[in-house]
């Protein structure tokens, strides 16, 4: 993208570096997504700024350009390998990703972008890193954290006139709990949807691709932001706000359309490698030798929202449904994480209809999902869920027990649904929750897995601070 010398000016000014005409940015950093034993895709995007700061519109434009990715199990570089040359186009957002292959089991590697205008113009960006999953047979001890729900407007505009904005410090830098994250040293991050909210500010939701794209551009510019996914590798899930808009399916003409919100997930988050538009985004991941994770897609294939519920009626579809239930009775795992990006047992408000734990929303599916895992002997089957803005722990009256990360910022929490309230879906409390927060709090999940083998859940607040923690033993034969 080029620029007049008035607006090359004001780019200098206001971003305190001086940018000529032909410069190329990162101004996003780098991203390591979709990790496996042996593989991971490593992403970034040629920017026309260096960022942090937004340019005089509030965006930060792409540039025109050419990237490579160079890796090496090493920090110095001592034996390094590189990707082809990558070109960054309109086409693509001037997004560039890359698949590794061929990679070591339980390794951490370190990588940098090489980028610029032509192959003769090119520099180095910082080094970054990313941890490859460990063997399948591993049973070395093992983390994750999991995060939902970061409200770019509520973080720096507040939720309305009366409420409290984040402070100066944070807004340029960005959400408090990534600090608390990082110091964590989790081995992957998971986000669980609602990355970022396309119908946020309400007045100005974001409709057409290039006000789509604003939102990511706008949100992984932050400082923490870029510093984190530059040293954890990550698995990406949507839900409804960077999808369409608040609980929206299939229906309705209003814009953006399903089309454009999958296209655009696809083109965003390094879930598949480029180019692939036809891998369904549902997928598991064996991440520990007791541990293993299904990633579930909430949007693509489900039924109205107000359709009647009863057995014709999905959340999931009917292959991704039959693909879960496949793979989980073929998992010799001693733990089954489904990672959703919304809630099967809530409770939840009961005037929604969007999820499984809703009434004349998807129950129906959920409560036969449950009896099937009774039916056939599955144990240790338990949901991590985000989309609700507040932290629980919640058990089914048939055992499953669902474990919600909450809102990411403080500005998006709130106190939540209980069981046996008349405006919940559970007001006759069968419902057992052994914890949800006093107080609404931004925070996290941040969740282990040894050789013993123990699992534990760690509810944390946006400061890094453990509110309540559960710990999960079992007898196996090693």
């Amino acid at each position: 993208m080029k620029y007049s010398r008035l607006v090359i000016a004001i780019l200098s000014l206001i971003s305190g570096v001086h940018v000529h005409a032909d410069d190329v940015f990162h101004a996003q950093g780098e991203f390591a997504g979709e990790p496996t034993a042996t593989s991971v895709l490593l992403q970034s995007r040629l920017t026309a700024i260096p960022g942090p700061k937004l340019d005089p519109s509030g965006d930060v434009p792409g540039a025109n350009g050419v990237a490579f990715f160079e890796w090496s199990d090493s920090r110095n570089f001592k034996k390094t390998n590189r990707t082809d040359w990558l070109k960054a186009t309109p086409d693509d957002d001037y997004i560039v990703r890359a698949e590794l292959t061929d990679l070591d089991p339980g390794t951490r590697y370190f990588y940098r972008l090489h980028f610029g205008s032509d192959k003769s113009n090119t520099k180095s960006g910082p080094i970054r890193e990313f941890k490859t999953l460990p063997a399948e047979t591993s049973d070395q001890k093992a983390s994750f954290i999991m995060g939902s729900c970061q409200n770019y407007a509520f973080f720096m505009y507040g939720k309305n006139s009366k409420s409290k904005l984040a402070s100066e410090k944070d807004r340029k830098l960005g959400y408090p709990a990534y600090s608390a994250m990082l110091k964590l040293r989790p081995d992957f991050f998971i986000g669980t949807g609602d990355i970022v909210y396309y119908d946020h500010p309400a007045k100005t939701a974001a409709k057409t691709r290039p006000e789509l794209r604003e939102k990511w551009h706008e949100q992984f510019r932050l400082p923490r932001l870029v510093e984190f996914y530059g040293q954890t590798a990550a698995y990406w899930l949507k839900d409804d706000h960077d999808y369409r808009f608040n609980d929206s399916d299939l229906k309705s003409d209003r814009k953006p359309s399903p089309d454009t919100g999958i296209a655009m997930f696809r083109e965003q988050m390094p879930i598949l490698p480029a180019g692939d538009l036809a891998s369904p985004t549902y997928r598991t991941h064996r991440v520990h030798k007791h541990l293993q994770l299904w990633f579930l897609e909430g949007r693509d294939y489900r039924s109205p929202n107000r359709m009647e519920d009863g057995p014709q009626k999905s959340l999931w579809g009917p292959v991704q449904k039959q693909w879960l239930q496949t793979t989980l009775k073929k998992s010799d795992a001693t733990w089954k994480v489904l990672i959703s990006p919304t809630p099967m047992v809530g409770p939840d408000s009961k005037n929604k209809k969007d999820n499984h734990a809703n009434l004349g929303g998807f129950r129906h599916e959920a409560d036969a999902f449950f009896r099937w895992l009774q039916d056939n002997e599955l144990e240790n089957v338990m949901v991590f869920c985000g989309d609700r803005h507040w932290q629980y722990h919640s058990i089914h009256p048939l055992g499953i027990e669902e474990f919600s990360c909450g809102a990411l910022n403080d500005e998006n929490a709130i106190i939540g649904s209980y069981p046996g309230a008349k405006n919940s879906t559970d007001p006759e409390g069968k419902v057992r929750q052994p914890f949800h927060y006093a107080k609404p709090s931004g925070g996290f999940l941040f969740v282990t897995v040894d050789s013993m083998p123990n699992l534990t859940i760690d509810f944390r607040n946006d400061e890094g601070t453990s509110l309540y923690k559960v710990s999960k033993s079992a007898d196996v034969e090693n």
